[in-house]
């Protein structure tokens, strides 16, 4: 197979940010070699099961060369495979994308080249400042800061002040009083408003908005560091007007998000709505247990059973895929009826078309197991398809009652290995940017704990969805809060109110 090379722009750090077409490359690719300023969001969620190559630059350091980038593209792709040469931003801006291109048209290499969003216009926006604005500014320019290792940076500071309209310097922030210095030397007004804005669109954004005569003096006194960049112009003055970023309830929040894969995306969404940066961390995943004898022989007379009771949407799902794979009739189960643990459950139990007869008030097991004793289930068939460590209270509830049930395994739950993920959980952890993980059962925090071996964990606060999910988190020292549900939306408000304690 003939190998191919993508060189795609991955947007400022915001997985909201990231185009269509490149979530779309990023999903089918084989191997995905990334830059420094790759939000690590966006690995973690499309890195899962490729192979991930860190060629990443930051100021003054360069491990690979790029010579040796250039390499690693044609060999990879020389192999057949679908690689991925994903840059932050856009890859043309300042991204040296063009060089590698022309690297891959020397061996012959198919590429494509996919835009991003470019932090020089995304990042302002997330801080209030759009970089044209028919009052102040009917112009754009936007310069490299960075000369590269060695070499003079010979901006044309004349030529920029009389253009007119917003200057914006991206990675500029260490040649900060300089480029001020120059902006003055070249005609501009030390009055005129400017701004250094730190990781723009993620959870470490930070504005300092001053003008050019104290800009630089300012931005040291309040530790900005890179990556970060400059604008200078009227449009500086919306600033605090336009904010909009930063109103939002979570915004400034680094979150682990720890649910199976298959169940994470609407916490995520919610979260991600509220402003907060989520970093999705899976850390076990739900198995199908194959070969399962007695659940194809309870399928076998399924049209006898009274009731199908289920504890998770896992259990949902894999039921009606088992049905599928046994060639079992959907209208053998039309008599029975139907309880659901909760609200998740129940929305999953309606995908298939059916709506849940029971579901208790309270969203665990015991609260299920009454909830049914009410229905009169005395001599009635029960099948409970789910988790092959599922709670153990449940059914001898039922069989107080009378019911003869059927508790069969479905799925197991695995721990997941994290070996060469972009990113060190137990580092996260302990510089502090990361301060809170979402946990949604006692094996969630089992796997996390698991793959952020040697953490302090007491550095960390935990979201939990019940008592069970609490307790297991306290014990290795987190600092616990349970949501007033165990619904999705009561836990994404328990995030929020969470913020509010620290704040």
């Amino acid at each position: 197979m003939e190998g191919k090379v993508w060189l795609v722009g991955a947007g400022p750090g915001d997985e909201g940010l990231l185009t269509v077409k490149a979530r779309d490359i990023l999903l089918d690719a084989d191997t995905i070699v990334y830059d420094h300023l790759v939000g690590k969001n966006i690995l973690l969620k499309y890195g899962a099961g490729k192979e991930l190559i860190n060629v990443g630059k930051t100021a003054g350091h360069h491990p690979i060369p790029q010579d040796m980038i250039n390499r690693i593209l044609t060999e990879e792709a020389g192999k057949g495979k679908k690689v991925v040469r994903l840059k932050g931003g856009d890859p043309f801006l300042f991204g040296r994308g063009g060089e590698e291109l022309e690297e891959l048209r020397e061996c012959s290499i198919p590429f494509e080249a996919v835009p991003g969003v470019t932090s020089a216009l995304a990042v302002p926006a997330y801080n209030g400042i759009p970089v044209t604005h028919r009052d102040y500014a009917s112009s754009l320019h936007i310069v490299t800061g960075h000369a590269g290792a060695g070499k003079e940076n010979k901006i044309n500071y004349k030529a920029l002040v009389e253009a007119g309209g917003t200057l914006v310097f991206l990675m500029g922030v260490t040649a900060l009083e300089s480029i001020m210095e120059g902006l003055k030397k070249g005609g501009m007004s030390p009055s005129v408003p400017a701004a250094v804005l730190q990781e723009g669109t993620t959870a470490g954004q930070r504005r300092v908005v001053a003008d050019v005569g104290t800009l630089a003096e300012k931005a040291a006194e309040a530790g900005i560091k890179p990556p970060a960049l400059v604008v200078a112009g009227d449009v500086c003055r919306l600033s605090d007007r336009l904010d909009w970023y930063e109103k939002k309830p979570l915004t400034g929040t680094r979150i682990f998000l720890t649910r199976p894969k298959e169940l994470i995306s609407s916490m995520a969404g919610r979260l991600r709505n509220k402003g907060a940066e989520v970093l999705e961390i899976p850390s076990i995943e739900t198995v199908p247990i194959k070969e399962n004898c007695l659940l194809e022989e309870a399928f076998k007379k399924i049209e006898t059973f009274d009731w199908i009771v289920f504890t998770s949407q896992v259990g949902v799902r894999v039921f009606f895929e088992k049905m599928r794979e046994y060639k079992t009739d959907i209208r053998s189960i039309c008599r029975a009826k139907f309880a659901v643990i909760g609200e998740g459950t129940k929305r999953a139990l309606e995908l298939q078309g059916i709506f849940a007869d029971v579901m208790p008030e309270i969203y665990d097991g015991v609260s299920l197991g009454r909830a049914l004793a009410g229905q009169d289930i005395m001599g009635k068939r029960i099948l409970i398809p789910r988790a092959e460590k599922g709670s153990k209270e449940l059914v001898p509830i039922l069989e107080e009652a009378g019911a003869s049930v059927s508790d069969l395994p479905v799925y197991r739950t695995v721990y997941r290995d994290f070996t060469g993920i972009p990113l060190s959980i137990k580092d996260e952890i302990h510089s502090g940017r990361t301060s809170c993980a979402v946990f949604t059962s006692s094996s969630t925090v089992e796997g996390f704990v698991k793959a952020a071996e040697g953490a302090d964990f007491s550095r960390l606060t935990a979201a939990c969805i019940g008592r069970q999910t609490a307790d297991t988190a306290k014990k290795y020292g987190m600092k616990c809060y349970v949501s007033e549900r165990a619904s999705i939306d009561s836990l994404a408000e328990l995030v929020e109110r969470i913020r509010k304690t620290d704040d």
